[in-house]
């Protein structure tokens, strides 16, 4: 223990007297003559603190590369999502685009149907009427020709012979 407080005693007039000359040299304004030892605590306290704060800066710049290359993973990432994002958007709309189109085509083949198959309808209902008025016609005309009034049972005859000999397929040609 004696020691020990000869060491804390021998440090403490170490500094002392530097600190004791500071003060002179402040009020003297003469320079400092400072003993070796203490130039070389002065010098190896700041080359501690040089080293220290260059091994904060290396160690600062090793995690800011560490962060930036994290960062530019990172980025690389999104960029990856978003382009995987934009060509599944572009799949989904060319499907969209297709299903839509199928689907107009789909409609328009039965629209055309529809009407293709009304044209017929109406005709088969046109060549009936003709055929009628055909009936009424020969059966007008048979009664003038033969100058008399004949049964119901000869008018259907007659009709049905006179219908029989009529070709209507240059008809429904002619409506096509």
């Amino acid at each position: 223990m004696v020691q020990r407080e000869s060491m804390h005693l021998r440090q403490f007039s170490e500094l002392r007297f530097p600190v004791s000359q500071l003060l002179l040299q402040r009020i003297t304004c003469q320079p400092l003559a400072l003993p070796f030892r203490v130039v070389r605590v002065f010098h190896d306290q700041r080359r501690e603190r040089i080293r220290q704060s260059l091994e904060e800066a290396d160690h600062a710049r090793e995690e800011a590369r560490g962060l930036l290359e994290e960062h530019r993973k990172l980025i690389a990432g999104a960029r990856s999502d978003a382009d995987e994002i934009l060509g599944e958007a572009r799949r989904i709309a060319e499907a969209n685009e297709r299903r839509m189109r199928e689907e107009l085509e789909e409609d328009r083949q039965r629209r055309l149907e529809e009407t293709r198959k009304q044209i017929e309808a109406e005709t088969r209902r046109a060549l009936e009427q003709i055929r009628l008025e055909v009936v009424d016609l020969s059966l007008l005309a048979a009664t003038k020709v033969t100058r008399k009034s004949l049964d119901d049972a000869d008018h259907k005859r007659l009709i049905e012979e006179a219908v029989g000999e009529l070709d209507f397929s240059v008809l429904e040609q002619n409506e096509r």
